[in-house]
């Protein structure tokens, strides 16, 4: 028999899925739970969503948990303390929009949080009681009893009341206060209050003692933690009507937060405001006016006062406030809650910003303030503190949380495209921040088009090359090797006026790219180049850019590695980040991105580790997100205003760079058929030897062990492998579903062992191998059950008679050169039923048949009539020698990464 260590622990995450499911998953990176937690935990979140967070918030009311397991326990807290507060125990609505907008602001990093809407939330809120009726039922016991089991907090028996009320008739006793409790409802359906008093008649006898103990227990807890209500309850005060001093309602306000937490209801005189005397609170208002120079180094003014409900005080009152008593102070004709201890914190604390920003306070210290994220300390107490945008701050946050109420902005015909409504907005709010010096982070799904809307930037920057902020200067453009390709095409084809160069291998001599300097770039509009090659270029660090992009930012989340310092060092007016996976949800990948296009603006990596560590203890994550919320646009194509907006497929070519070792292999093919056509071979021999070869280069472009059949399969040696781990590792950070295809079965193992690696779990496998019985089962997993992330499929086997929805991306690793099989394929995804947009990666290798195949499918040129027979596949069996040995031969200069 094996014991296990009491320390020990599992490492455990929460997961919020696309379709809003609330999950418990295994995570090695994850946050530990106590053995005993976490197997409680994981057996209720396997029944559901509403088991687990009743769990959570029944049973772990008063324990330390980490900060993602804390927020869904206090969320399910929230539900059963207003079941407890409810006159009646029925259904208990969600809270109001607001409160669950506020919630999502404070959630945690965790894996599927972008998805988390207030909808999702009312949803969970229903289900954690759904699954308490469900249980209490099945328990026998009273909902009294059913809580009182979890946790001895828990206490369902009638609720009891502190009332305070003023009494001005009386200037010596000034308060009136009376403990009530709740019973039945009125014929009007209102909670009835009694005297507390009442209760010792009402469950007078034996039998109800148990009640009547029952309902004290609250005031006998809170006896316990304060000595004024011990003694009250001592002398019999606690029964009767009583008039105070200044002093006892004074007790009763600094012990609130203990007798709310005994389970006792505390009503404030109706003339106080949220349940509490008005407070003075120190107001700071920053930017009022422009600042006279751009970017987060740009200078605001700043300007204090003293303010009580809003209005200022003069410095007379102010000496006399912070003169006077703690407590309750009578000012203005009203009483007001006075902590001289913390205002004075507070004046002293905004006088010294004050007086340091005598010269204009920094923006990316006045966003820090107004959103509660001072770094190095404690933000100021909101309940003594008050900070506000100025008119013109305030103008410049509303643009940058709300796009679409920004100016139209509009790079005309230059631009051989029509943006949809959410990608104008996109170009707005990256025109508008730009412009004032600022980094962006654009976050869009995959395939929203976050390529057109970065080349719409840059034809509004040529086209205004001269107004004086925005110089005639080259931008920049950082990206994976893989993805070059694709933006030289892209601006060749919606953004022909751009001048763009390759600065890469694969565009040009090492000669030309080590001479690239400012000088050479002259009338440059864009430089495109790779992370690898980036820092094999110093010269590009020396250019003042007027933009530098970073595609796929999640490249540079690594703070150590070296090409996210050469990227870092790069100088620009601005900076922009690309992204389609979320990166809000690891604090140390948001960190290094922002430190790339937002320097300082979350201080170093060791003051920002320490103030997450700070947000980790309260549990609230709003002033982190708050103050980066200006600084990222995400769309989701979840959105409804954006799904609405999209075609049912967007098809996308996903270049592919060979490795050096199928580089190797594929110029020994064309050597190889090149000798072969060369013995005057012709006929049926013939074509069986062009056909072979054909398959031989697609084996290489896919993997040289698919050629060698070596059972290698390593994926550094493909350059396909490559592309489809940057394609999954973003679709696994969405928790999207993705459908592989290829035409070989024997690719079909390997892809999906790589592909678990990448996602972290299996996923599944259909090829002409699969028994006929199991290809139903296969397909109703991977349609029902969420936790299947991919389905690798041969074309032949996958092609037809399945229905696959659930896949939100196509890739087709290896291409069948008939578009209408292709498409037969594509078609399991987005047949009727889908209600999402499919992204279709077709996989090509640069400088390779691939590429000239695509180019012939595309053109549609005559050619492509000539060798097409009637089964729609292109063949290229009757080519003559010298077309085929051009269709195949290998461009080393783009093919290799």
């Amino acid at each position: 028999m094996t014991t296990r260590s009491k320390s020990a622990t599992v490492a455990l995450s929460l997961s919020l899925t696309p379709a809003g499911r609330l999950s418990c998953l295994p995570d090695p990176e994850a946050s530990s739970l106590p053995v005993a937690i976490a197997e409680e935990v994981v057996a209720a979140f396997a029944v559901d969503a509403g088991h687990g967070l009743l769990q959570l918030g029944s049973a772990y009311v008063a324990m330390a948990l980490p900060p993602v397991w804390a927020y869904w326990r206090d969320f399910a807290v929230r539900y059963l303390t207003a079941l407890c507060v409810a006159p009646d125990a029925g259904t208990i609505p969600p809270p109001d929009t607001l409160t669950l907008e506020t919630l999502i602001l404070d959630v945690p990093p965790m894996p599927g949080a972008e998805y988390l809407s207030p909808e999702i939330l009312a949803a969970l809120w229903g289900e954690i009681g759904t699954a308490l009726e469900s249980e209490r039922s099945a328990s026998g016991l009273s909902l009294a009893e059913f809580l009182k089991v979890r946790h001895p907090a828990w206490n369902l028996v009638g609720r009891v009341y502190f009332n305070l009320a003023e009494n001005r008739k009386d200037p010596d006793m000034p308060f009136a206060f009376l403990a009530t409790y709740t019973t039945r409802l009125s014929t009007y359906g209102k909670a009835q209050h009694l005297p507390l008093s009442q209760a010792l008649v009402e469950f007078s006898g034996s039998r109800k003692r148990a009640q009547l103990l029952a309902l004290l227990m609250p005031i006998q807890r809170a006896a316990e933690q304060c000595e004024w209500i011990a003694a009250m309850i001592e002398s019999g005060e606690i029964y009767h009507p009583l008039r105070w001093q200044v002093e006892d309602a004074i007790c009763l306000l600094d012990d609130l937060p203990r007798i709310e937490a005994a389970g006792i209801v505390v009503r404030m005189p109706a003339q106080w405001q949220a349940g509490r005397p008005a407070r003075p609170r120190v107001r700071a208002a920053l930017g009022a006016g422009a600042p006279s120079r751009l970017g987060l180094d740009a200078l605001l003014d700043f300007r204090m006062d003293v303010t009580i409900n809003g209005e200022p005080l003069t410095a007379e009152e102010i000496r006399a406030m912070l003169a006077g008593a703690d407590g309750l102070q009578w000012i203005r004709g009203k009483w007001i809650e006075v902590d001289r201890k913390q205002l004075s914190h507070v004046i002293d604390r905004f006088r010294e910003i004050e007086a340091g920003a005598a010269d204009g306070l920094r923006l990316a210290e006045a966003m820090r303030l107004l959103a509660g994220a001072t770094l190095d300390e404690e933000a100021p107490d909101p309940d003594w503190a008050e900070l506000a945008a100025g008119p013109w701050l305030a103008k410049t946050l509303r643009g940058l949380r709300a796009p679409g109420t920004l100016a139209t902005v509009d790079p005309g015909p230059a631009l051989n495209a029509i943006l949809r409504p959410y990608q104008q907005e996109g170009v707005r709010w990256l025109s508008f921040l730009t412009r004032l010096g600022l980094g962006a982070c654009l976050a869009d799904d995959m395939g929203l088009g976050k390529t057109i809307q970065v080349l719409a930037l840059l034809l509004l920057f040529k086209r205004d090359g001269t107004d004086g902020t925005l110089t005639a200067r080259p931008s920049l453009l950082v990206a994976p090797a893989s993805l070059l390709a694709n933006w030289m095409q892209e601006a060749a084809r919606f953004a022909p006026d751009l001048r763009c160069v390759l600065a890469h291998p694969s565009g040009m001599t090492r000669e030309a790219l080590q001479a690239l300097d400012a000088q050479q770039l002259t009338g440059v509009d864009l430089v495109v180049t790779a992370y690898g090659t980036l820092p094999r270029l110093p010269k590009l660090r020396e250019v003042s850019w007027r933009l530098v992009v970073i595609d796929e930012a999640q490249v540079i989340k690594n703070p150590a590695a070296k090409q996210t310092r050469e990227v870092k060092k790069l100088k620009a007016d601005a900076r922009i980040a690309l992204t389609g996976t979320p990166v809000e949800n690891r604090l140390s990948d948001l960190w290094s991105i922002f430190d790339f296009t937002h320097p300082g603006l979350l201080g170093s990596e060791r003051v920002f580790s320490r103030f997450t560590k700070r947000l980790s203890k309260t549990g609230y994550f709003g002033p982190l997100r708050t103050l980066i919320a200006p600084y990222i646009l995400r769309r989701l194509k979840t959105d409804r205003h954006i799904i609405s907006d999209l075609p049912d497929k967007t098809e996308l070519s996903a270049w592919c760079s060979l490795s050096t070792v199928q580089a190797i292999h594929y110029q020994e093919a064309v050597k190889a058929l090149a000798r072969a056509l060369g013995s005057s071979v012709g006929g049926i021999e013939r074509r069986g030897l062009v056909l072979s070869f054909l398959m031989r280069f697609k084996q290489i472009c896919n993997h040289p062990s698919q050629w060698l059949n070596d059972g290698g399969w390593k994926p550094e040696e493909s350059g396909k492998f490559a592309r489809l781990h940057e394609i999954a590792e973003t679709v696994a950070a969405r928790q999207e579903k993705l459908l592989v295809f290829t035409q070989f079965q024997e690719t079909t193992a390997p892809l999906a062992a790589f592909l678990g690696s990448v996602f972290g779990r299996e996923g599944l496998v259909l090829h002409g191998g699969t028994p006929v019985v199991r290809r139903r089962e296969l397909v109703r997993r991977f349609q029902e059950d969420e936790s299947v992330p991919f389905f690798v499929l041969s074309i032949k086997a996958g092609g037809s008679g399945l229905n696959l929805t659930a896949a939100s991306h196509v890739v087709h690793f290896d291409r069948w050169w008939n578009p209408a099989v292709e498409n037969q394929a594509t078609d399991r995804a987005y047949r009727i039923g889908q209600h999402k947009n499919v992204l279709v990666h077709k996989f090509i290798c640069r400088g390779t048949i691939e590429e000239r195949i695509d180019e012939l499918i595309h053109a549609k040129q005559q050619l492509v009539q000539d060798v097409v027979e009637g089964n729609g596949e292109i063949n290229l069996t009757e080519m003559s020698d010298e077309a085929l040995l051009d269709l195949v031969k290998l461009d080393i200069h783009v093919a290799g990464g």
